[in-house]
């Protein structure tokens, strides 16, 4: 049997080495427009003339030196030489700085074939290369792409296999002592830059987006206009869904008539209510939000908020990094947690770890949207949510400050990080990525949690479990302003936020099922007994709760702590217990 060929990507953060993997294997791998997005090593196929090719998509990474988790192990990776060919990533654009990555992983192998990726980029800012006498200074392959739109791709691939298979021999330069000082000299020689337009516009815009008078006043109002988009969006959706799931079940119905009452009540009643109240309560928010925010991400926007927050986060014992973690914990808490991983500091990842489910997500935010619309419609749902999502912020950087200086002691690093140049969405890839990839992988997700918990629930309905279950919770829910149906509800969504509300809607109708439980039903259903103040408050401890299962166990994961798993359970329900015995004082 042939022996399957080996390559590898390897590359500095944000030069497109994700996107250039997935153009050469076809997987479609969640690439980010922001550094250190790629933790783990990725693994693909692909075939090219006739011969299938190993790759692997090391971490991206400044250099082979450092102590972070992500140079640990592109640098082993390389120095076990599994590879046939290495390829490794440049960015066209910022050729300096990247030739010291390549100069490294020369001192390791010599099968090597230089990527100068982004070239398109580069072209718009006035940023030539000349790709022959770069090849002739290294003693490499060097092939020019933009891999987003397949330029110079089969070069790419046909250099490969020439290096791979040994038709081509590599004789690189005997990497210099001095890589810094080599990779200024060996660019000089081959990049020509011609000031354009597009980089002072660019230039331009950084300086408002980041500037200390409009960066945080712009940010707020971004974050306020992608949210009152999802609020605004979401309700027709969310309205149609039920409709159509309560016709469908109707045609269930009569299909499970011959079976039994009770089996038909568990079926029916119980799972198929459940999963489609969570399907109609989360997708359509989840639709909206996550192109929203996939845009603000491809577009190069994200690395500007870390930025803009670094600074309250270094008080507050933390980093900018994990400003992006926040940001990644809206889409899903449990990908926050996976994201910590981009932190060098183990301090400050645990920090990071133990406080992103301080953040609304996806989850929680159909809860926050749907009270909101109902309870405070002159206030403004989306100023609300946008309120409650910097409550949770803030939140977050409150008690790292409060560990950094009890728990989790120890001296601040510093954060450096490459600001990307601002990039054309590329819708058709946001759509499919957003759509495909995370709303209906969060949207199985939850469903799959959904249809055992329908079944709990509707058993629970249905006797006087549930009833017991509320009476024995009511004075703890009368502390914090609510009740004991919401707590329950609190407590039996704990495998995913995402049944809050079908919980407390089927607990409240006392039917033992959310049949029928829409539109202005459910306002009707959630306006027996409620207040603003209670919705108020549940709105908060919505917000400030244990955080679900799933992310839980990634703690657990990510860290082998116990202590570390029980903080990130303890933390926001303490702060979210003493704000809602605050306010139900003082409200």
């Amino acid at each position: 049997m042939e022996k399957q060929e080996i390559i590898a990507l390897a590359g500095n953060p944000n030069v497109g080495k994700s996107t250039l993997f997935n153009c050469l294997t076809g997987l479609h791998q969640h690439t980010g427009n922001w550094p250190g997005k790629t933790v783990g090593v990725a693994v693909g196929y692909m075939t090219y003339g006739g011969k299938t090719y190993r790759m692997v998509d090391l971490p991206g990474t400044y250099a082979l030196s450092g102590g972070g988790e992500d140079e640990q192990i592109a640098a082993s990776y390389l120095a076990r030489q599994e590879a046939d060919c290495v390829i490794v990533v440049c960015d066209g654009g910022s050729l300096e700085r990247n030739l010291i990555l390549l100069l490294q992983i020369l001192g390791l192998t010599k099968q090597v074939v230089l990527c100068v990726n982004l070239m398109d980029e580069a072209m718009r800012q006035g940023t030539q290369v000349d790709g022959g006498k770069l090849s002739e200074i290294l003693g490499i392959p060097v092939v020019l792409t933009a891999a987003g739109s397949r330029k110079g791709v089969e070069e790419l691939q046909q250099a490969m296999a020439d290096v791979a298979s040994g038709r081509q021999i590599c004789n690189p330069i005997t990497p210099p002592v001095d890589a810094v000082a080599a990779a200024e000299e060996i660019a000089a020689q081959c990049v020509i830059r011609t000031p354009t337009k597009s980089v002072a516009r660019q230039k331009r815009i950084d300086q408002l987006l980041t500037g200390r008078l409009l960066g945080i006043p712009l940010m707020l109002l971004l974050l306020l206009g992608v949210i009152w988009l999802t609020v605004w969006g979401a309700n027709y959706p969310s309205e149609l869904l039920e409709v159509l799931f309560n016709r469908f079940y109707d045609l269930l119905q009569l299909l499970c008539a011959p079976l039994p009452g009770w089996l038909t009540g568990l079926l029916l009643d119980g799972i198929y209510s459940t999963c489609a109240q969570v399907i109609a309560v989360m997708l359509p928010p989840m639709m909206i939000f996550f192109p929203l925010f996939t845009i603000l991400e491809d577009i190069g926007y994200l690395p500007r908020v870390a930025f803009l927050l670094d600074p309250g986060m270094s008080r507050c014992g933390g980093c900018g990094k994990q400003a992006l973690t926040l940001c990644m914990g809206l889409g899903c808490n449990a990908v926050g947690v996976t994201g910590c991983r981009i932190i060098d500091s183990p301090r400050e990842r645990a920090l990071a770890i133990v406080t992103n489910a301080f953040v609304p997500c996806n989850g929680r935010f159909p809860t926050l949207i749907i009270l909101g619309s109902l309870f405070f419609p002159q206030v403004g749902a989306a100023l609300l949510v946008a309120a409650f999502v910097l409550l949770g912020v803030i939140s977050a950087m409150g008690v790292s400050g409060l560990l950094s200086k009890t728990v989790f002691r120890g001296s601040s690093s510093t954060f450096v990080m490459e600001m990307p140049p601002f990039r054309k969405p590329r819708i058709g890839q946001i759509l499919v990525r957003s759509l495909l990839d995370r709303t209906v992988f969060v949207a199985m997700r939850a469903v799959s949690v959904a249809a055992p918990a329908g079944l709990v629930l509707w058993l629970l309905a249905n006797s006087p479990v549930l009833g017991q279950l509320v009476k024995l919770l009511e004075p703890i829910g009368g502390l914090l302003g609510m009740n004991g149906v919401i707590l329950l509800g609190f407590l039996l969504s704990f495998p995913a936020n995402e049944l809050l509300l079908p919980v407390i809607l089927m607990a409240l109708t006392g039917a033992g099922s959310l049949r029928g439980v829409s539109g202005m039903e459910s306002a009707m259903v959630l306006g027996a007994g409620w207040t603003a103040k209670t919705a108020l408050l549940t709105m908060v401890f919505t917000l400030l709760h244990w955080p679900c299962a799933t992310t839980l166990l990634t703690v657990k994961k990510e860290t082998g702590s116990l202590f570390q798993t029980v903080l990130a359970f303890l933390l926001p329900t303490l702060v979210g217990v003493g704000i809602c015995l605050l306010l139900n004082i003082l409200l």
